[in-house]
């Protein structure tokens, strides 16, 4: 029983190892591809349009694989869109002012 756990507490130990080095590498590192959007088209499907070094890939995304829709060049006025920060939906609007709503009415009815 001693040597399995000690092979079971190797196994984890050389994962957890292996995760903070590789995680820890790519965290100061230049990533050269970024995901300017992306929109669901059916259950399983996407369109992402992806940035690799100035250009725009419109990527057809499935389950099973990903297809080349068609390449072009980024647009002039895209790289201030890009960094911008994105709106918040109607949804996570409606659902912030529910949970305050909800926690304001709870702080009531305490005693």
């Amino acid at each position: 029983m001693l040597a399995l756990g000690l092979v079971l507490a190797v196994i984890v130990g050389a994962a957890w190892l292996f995760r903070r080095i590789s995680m820890g590498g790519m965290l100061g590192r230049w990533q050269p591809a970024k995901v300017v959007s992306g929109v669901m088209v059916g259950p399983h499907e996407r369109v992402v349009i992806v940035e690799l070094e100035g250009q725009w890939l419109v990527l057809g995304v499935t389950a099973k694989q990903v297809n080349l829709l068609t390449s072009m060049a980024r647009p002039e006025g895209a790289a201030n869109a890009a960094s911008a920060p994105a709106a918040t939906p109607p949804f996570a609007e409606w659902l912030a002012a529910a949970l305050a709503k909800h926690r304001r009415s709870s702080s009531n009815d305490t005693p």
